[in-house]
C-alpha cells in the first residue's frame, strides 16, 4: 500500500470529438463540476467530494480515447526520485511545465509497455468540495446527476500488460489484486491484472489486447447500491442505451452501470468492492470463467465489452 508514494489516482485527460456535448455530459448526467477552462480550450471538471481542482480534462481532438491518467504523488522531491528510478527502469521521462495544466505544478510524463501514457505530480491547487472544513454537513446542497463522490479508476487495454504490471510493480509501488489468467497454474499466462496503490480493489486495470494505448473505461464512484439505481433511472429518463447493469463484478466484487459518453468513451459508476490489504493474497480467474468475474450477474459476456475501445 504505498501511501508515502504514488497517493492515489490524481485525473484522467480524455480527447472528445465535441466539448460542449461531452460537457453537458459530464456535469448534467454524470453528476461532475465544471472547475475552469484554459486557453487551448481544455475544460476542467471534479466530482463533488474531491478536494483537488480537477479530475476530469476534456480535451477537443479528432478522435476520441485517453490523452493521460496521472497519479497524484506525496510531494515533489517523491516526483524527482519517481523519474530517476521510471529512467533507471528503461522509460523517457518527460518533465511538464508547472502551469501547462490548469492549477497544477509540474509534472513528469512517460509511456509504459501497453502504450498508455501515465503522469506524475504532486501540486494541485485545493478548491475544497463545497462544505466547511469545521462542523460538516455530510453533503452539499447543489448535488446533481449521479453526483459522484470521486473519479475512482480506469481499465485500459495493450499487448505487454505483463510488462505494465512489473513497472507499476516494481517502480511505482502497486499491488496486484486480481488477474486473469488463461488458466489455472505456473503454465497460465497473463491477460489481464488489477492493480492498487490504495485499500481499494483497484486504480488501474490492464487487459490484453492486439493494440496498444485502447482505453476500455473511466469509473466514478457512488455511495450505495440505491445510488447506482438512481444512475440508472437518470440514464433511462435520457434514452441513453446502457451497454451492461445495474449489475456486479465477481472481479473486485463492485456493483457498475457501463454507459457511454457522446464520443464514444465508456464510463463506469461503481460502488463497493472490499479492503485491500497489503498482505492479501492475489486473486486468480481462468479465461473460461471470466464471464463470471466481469458479469457476475447474468455470467453471460457482452460482445461490445470486449470490443468497443476508444
Amino acid at each position: 500500500m504505498a501511501v508515502t508514494g504514488v497517493m492515489r489516482p490524481g485525473h484522467v485527460a480524455l480527447r472528445v470529438m465535441e466539448i460542449e456535448p461531452a460537457v453537458k455530459h459530464y456535469v448534467e448526467v454524470v453528476g461532475l463540476y465544471e472547475t475552469g477552462r484554459d486557453d487551448q480550450g481544455r475544460v476542467y471538471l471534479k466530482a463533488w467530494d474531491e478536494h483537488d481542482a480537477y479530475s476530469l480534462v476534456l480535451i477537443e481532438a479528432d478522435a476520441p480515447g485517453m490523452d493521460h491518467y496521472a497519479f497524484k504523488v506525496l510531494d515533489t522531491a517523491t516526483m524527482n526520485d519517481y523519474a530517476e528510478k521510471i529512467t533507471a527502469w528503461g522509460l523517457t521521462v518527460e518533465r511538464m511545465p508547472a502551469g501547462e495544466l490548469h492549477r497544477t505544478g509540474e509534472r513528469i510524463r512517460f509511456v509504459v509497455p501497453t502504450g498508455h501514457h501515465i503522469e506524475l505530480y504532486a501540486e494541485k491547487e485545493q478548491v475544497g468540495n463545497g462544505l466547511p472544513q469545521v462542523n460538516p454537513d455530510v453533503s452539499p446542497d447543489d448535488l446533481h446527476g449521479m453526483h459522484p463522490t470521486r473519479m475512482d479508476h480506469c481499465l485500459v487495454w495493450g499487448r505487454d500488460v505483463d510488462g505494465s504490471r512489473r513497472f507499476f510493480e516494481e517502480v511505482l509501488g502497486f499491488q496486484t489484486t486480481e488477474q486473469i489468467m488463461t488458466e489455472e497454474g505456473e503454465n497460465g499466462e497473463l491477460i489481464g491484472c488489477f492493480l492498487t496503490c490504495s485499500n481499494k480493489p483497484h486504480d488501474i486495470a490492464f487487459i490484453k489486447a492486439e493494440g496498444d494505448n485502447w482505453f476500455h473505461h473511466i469509473s466514478f464512484n457512488l455511495e450505495s447500491w440505491e445510488e447506482i439505481r438512481n444512475a440508472a433511472d437518470i440514464i433511462s429518463k435520457r434514452s441513453l442505451p446502457i451497454e451492461y447493469g445495474p449489475g456486479r463484478h465477481g472481479l473486485t466484487r463492485g456493483m457498475t452501470i457501463y454507459f457511454f459518453d457522446p464520443s464514444g468513451n465508456r464510463n463506469e459508476v461503481f460502488h463497493g468492492g472490499y479492503i485491500a490489504y497489503p498482505d492479501m493474497p492475489i486473486l486468480t480467474w481462468t479465461a473460461e470463467r471470466a464471464d463470471k468475474g466481469i458479469f457476475y450477474y447474468g455470467q453471460k459476456m457482452i460482445e461490445s465489452f470486449m470490443t468497443a475501445h476508444t
